[in-house]
């Protein structure tokens, strides 16, 4: 690709799409900052909190599956514009609802709008620049979005010191208006092959892999997003102890990392994949990576809590692990479909986690505003189950290859000493009539006739069978 051309692209086809996801990871993120002005204003308790942020996962992971056919038939461009104008109403009516039915409805409008952003840029990318610096160009999207989990800390902090919430919000809604009609505009038309949606839906969810896969994903990268997109926030406050100011801090820090975190792993994912070492096993290493920073948060590890809370961050931008992983199962013509369906799940259990975590913390009665750590390690330990028992599905089969080789390999040396031991004490009886030994695969060498073996030859060859 030449250098004139690649910069068009990247400023005609990658920065559009990257202000779209941005501001979906704003929106995503915003409520974590902004909650105690809605309980206070509105008068929602955890739960009824917990569901208002969590609509946005629920609609969010509906729309992934009909948003990966339009955007495999229709294109990412067509798609992804009119779907922010459906942002920007959604954005407009939450500034100006003043109950909790209508933040709900214009919270899901958002939710719907955004739906496309994150498959929109990966299926433009899989479009218009070369399969070698597909993970590369996903690692720098989600990096780039993620800012917009960084704007919804300290800066969104400032902005609430002279504006209240409700002014953020149609300045929100303006702004992703603006990004709906900068992507209609800008973005070339790439055509698009029609293809059977039924066919290729089934080739999604009937692959294995997919199912094997799919769940880790969900679970880690879900928890994550519920994590940091709300209750980081009350655990640093009714845990930690945190003043505003620290929390602030310390949710700045995480986005931070999250922005990091995706850099990191779309590099990590292009250098390995060039030696030929899949993507799976990255995705297994920020598995247990994650659940032990979440372990270290419940069992109270001395170590500063944002040790931890960064890993949670990071982890939240594994899915341009995930992808790529998505990548080398399907063909590129399933891209909108396969990841919309990988989507699904990531959404859906982001949506699970962070309501039935209000559910949990709503179990145990307030003191003073502040919820006892034992209902966050109750909420939060569920979920680290759950995370484990994904995390043995997906190396089960690397399990049954270990065992099986081991077993195949101690088998071959049973056989290979005993042979030997035979042959050995044949030789020492001189006998002018010892045995060849002849094995076919599979098969046990016997003598051809009886030998003697001596004590030791007896000993060695009964501990190696029993090995």
């Amino acid at each position: 690709m030449q250098i004139s051309t690649a910069w068009r692209r990247i400023a005609r086809v990658f920065v559009p799409f990257v202000a779209g996801y941005y501001l979906s990871y704003l929106f995503r993120t915003i409520n974590a900052l902004i909650a105690s002005h809605l309980s206070s204003d509105t008068g929602v308790g955890a739960a009824d909190l917990g569901l208002l942020t969590s609509v946005y996962f629920l609609v969010f992971a509906a729309a992934q599956i009909p948003v990966g056919i339009l955007l495999d038939r229709f294109g990412p461009r067509r798609v992804q514009s009119v779907l922010l104008l459906l942002a920007a109403v959604g954005a407009g009516l939450f500034a100006v609802s003043t109950d909790f039915l209508s933040l709900l409805i214009a919270r899901a409008m958002i939710g719907l709008g955004v739906a496309a952003a994150l498959t929109a840029g990966l299926k433009s990318i899989i479009l218009w620049f070369p399969k070698e610096r597909v993970a590369l160009l996903n690692g720098y999207m989600v990096m780039l979005g993620s800012i917009g989990a960084v704007t919804a800390t300290a800066p969104v902090e400032h902005l609430l010191a002279w504006m209240g919430w409700r002014q953020l919000f149609e300045i929100l809604a303006a702004a992703t208006g603006a990004t709906a009609i900068l992507i209609y505009v800008v973005v070339p038309e790439r055509g698009i092959v029609p293809s059977a949606a039924r066919a290729t839906l089934s080739s999604v969810f009937g692959d294995r892999r997919f199912w094997r896969m799919a769940p880790l994903s969900a679970t880690c990268v879900g928890s994550a997003w519920s994590l940091q997109g709300l209750w980081a926030s009350p655990w640093l406050t009714d845990v930690e102890g945190l003043d505003r100011a620290s929390l602030v801090r310390q949710l700045f820090i995480m986005s931070i990392m999250l922005s990091g975190g995706a850099w990191l792993f779309g590099m990590t994912v292009h250098h390995i994949k060039r030696k030929g070492i899949g993507a799976e096993t990255v995705l297994t290493m920020v598995a247990v990576l994650f659940i032990a920073a979440e372990l270290s948060l419940i069992l109270r590890a001395s170590l500063p809590s944002v040790l931890p809370w960064s890993v949670v961050a990071i982890v939240g931008t594994a899915t341009v692990v995930s992808f790529a992983v998505i990548a080398d199962y399907f063909p590129p013509e399933l891209a909108g479909r396969a990841n919309g369906a990988l989507n699904v799940l990531h959404f859906g259990w982001a949506f699970l986690a962070q309501y039935a975590t209000g559910l949990i913390l709503e179990q145990w009665p307030a003191n003073d505003g502040h919820r006892p750590v034992q209902a966050y390690q109750v909420a939060f330990g569920l979920n680290v189950a759950l995370q484990i028992a994904t995390l043995v599905w997906f190396a089960l089969p690397w399990c049954r290859s270990i065992a099986s080789w081991m077993s195949s390999s101690s088998s071959s040396s049973r056989l290979m000493f005993l042979a030997l031991s035979s042959r050995l004490g044949c030789m020492r009886t001189r006998s002018s009539s010892c045995p060849r030994m002849t094995m076919r695969s599979g098969e046990q060498a016997t003598p051809s006739e009886p030998t003697r073996l001596s004590r030791s030859q007896t000993s060695i060859s009964v501990f190696l069978f029993l090995r």
